[in-house]
């Protein structure tokens, strides 16, 4: 299906790796030109390049950014320059006791993961409305609508995203410009994976095995697997297409199932 992207820019937020890398590499196979982004110069200039590897004559760049410092993320806005899609996917990640999360961790986490979306957003939508046409896409998780006892933190940011792209896409009313939240599961990111091995490492299992009994957890997925980041990247293309033209202020399920209500 050609989903009609062919010379539109995007900027994805921590796209180094993991999800963000994912959506870059789907976007750039529509022939979109991205603009990856990271906090470690060198990590980013090793993904820009693996991306031009993958995507022979794809328009590729990057920026750097560490989305906890607002200095920084004011100097990339200046030196973006116009984008048609926006997708505000950078996010800190991790399980933490309730009772032992400090005020400046849940300060940090919202910086990074609402905040980021928050400073881009401001930056682009202007533009965005002018033209009449543009798309916003938050990466949200079903941690978002189902709180997990041991990550509070992580899930109120997530919740926050949601609320801040419905507002959002209030605005754009009578464009052609949409804002939507992509909701996923559970997903077998680089920094999943990283975390999946320390464990195995620490319990000395297999990876593999480690990683079945993990998501063996989860009840409620009907994947019954870990969803892979080009699931979530595929998705996201499709909400930066004109094809999608009708889903505005939506929250989409790539969850796998995990979440059980009707949304």
């Amino acid at each position: 299906m050609d989903l009609v992207l062919q010379g539109k820019r995007a900027f994805i937020s921590g796209s180094s790796q993991g999800i963000g890398y994912a959506v870059a590499s789907a976007l750039a196979a529509e022939g979109v030109e991205v603009v990856l982004n990271g906090r470690d110069a060198g990590r980013l200039d090793r993904a820009v390049e693996r991306l031009r590897d993958e995507q022979p004559g794809a328009r590729v760049s990057g920026l750097v950014a560490d989305f906890s410092q607002a200095a920084e993320v004011t100097a990339l806005t200046e030196a973006l320059g116009e984008v048609d899609i926006l997708v505000n996917n950078v996010g800190l990640f991790g399980l933490a006791d309730f009772a032992s999360i400090a005020d400046d961790e849940w300060t940090r986490y919202f910086e990074v993961n609402v905040m980021s979306g928050v400073r881009l957003s401001r930056a682009v939508l202007g533009g965005m409305l002018a033209r009449g046409s543009g798309r916003i896409i938050f990466i949200s998780s079903e941690s978002g609508v189902n709180v997990p006892a041991d990550m509070v933190h992580y899930g109120m940011t997530k919740a926050a995203m949601l609320a801040v792209g419905n507002g959002l896409a209030k605005l754009t009313r009578g464009t052609s410009v949409t804002v939507n939240t992509v909701l996923g599961g559970p997903t077998f990111s680089d920094g999943v994976a990283a975390s999946v091995a320390a464990v195995a490492d620490a319990q000395a299992l297999p990876v593999e095995e480690m990683k079945d009994a993990i998501i063996g957890q989860n009840r409620t997925t009907l994947l019954e697997r870990f969803i892979d980041p080009t699931e979530i990247a595929n998705l996201v293309a499709f909400l930066s297409s004109p094809l999608s033209s009708a889903t505005n202020g939506a929250a989409v399920r790539a969850d796998g199932g995990v979440l059980t209500a009707i949304l």
